[in-house]
């Protein structure tokens, strides 16, 4: 969901040339600047070098709920795949901003109770360690999903489904715990 939002916003930015997407399936958005790999092995990058070197950026959206995931499952997503894309990056392009979407309540000390709390923190201070230009950790909190975007994880969607019509009240009672996303009113056709 939020990978769908960062998505459209960069293809409507004028002040970006190209967006290179990497995923395990389609993401069905057709644009000129787009350029999409499908891979499926998220934890090796390696056959994907070439096709990963150049870039000023990259906003890493992946990410799970950690809802029934055992600690192990969650950490292989959370701090595995992320590591694995990050530290490609990092050695192809060393000039590249990674901006990595992690959530509110992350713990940095990896002590936190919450073993999603600890495998994010995990995750920020593996990365923060990387050798790139410069790395941010974004850790929103209830993210009012753009334009009709919906979450792949049932629990999520239905989660949003029951809470949609007072997301933009909480957003004014409590603004530093929901994230709105830029709502162009250019669309990205699908």
């Amino acid at each position: 969901m939020v990978g769908q939002g960062v998505l459209r916003e960069c293809l409507l930015d004028p002040g970006v040339e190209c967006v290179n997407i990497v995923g395990r399936t389609a993401s069905r958005v057709q644009h000129p600047k787009l350029k999409e790999v499908i891979h499926q092995d998220l934890l090796d990058f390696s056959s994907l070098e070439g096709e990963l070197s150049g870039f000023d950026a990259c906003f890493f959206c992946l990410g799970v709920s950690s809802v029934g995931m055992t600690e192990s499952d969650y950490q292989r997503v959370t701090y595995g795949i992320t590591m694995a894309a990050a530290q490609t990056l990092s050695r192809l392009n060393q000039e590249m901003t990674f901006i990595y979407v992690s959530g509110a309540g992350t713990d940095s000390s990896e002590q936190e109770r919450s073993m999603w709390a600890r495998a994010k923190g995990k995750t920020e201070n593996a990365l923060l360690r990387l050798h790139f230009k410069a790395a941010y950790m974004f850790r929103p909190g209830i993210i009012e999903p753009p334009h009709g975007a919906k979450s792949k994880t049932a629990s999520v969607r239905v989660i949003y489904s029951l809470t949609e019509p007072v997301l933009p009240l909480l957003g004014r009672i409590f603004p530093s715990y929901t994230s709105p996303v830029n709502r162009s009113d250019a669309a990205c056709s699908k």
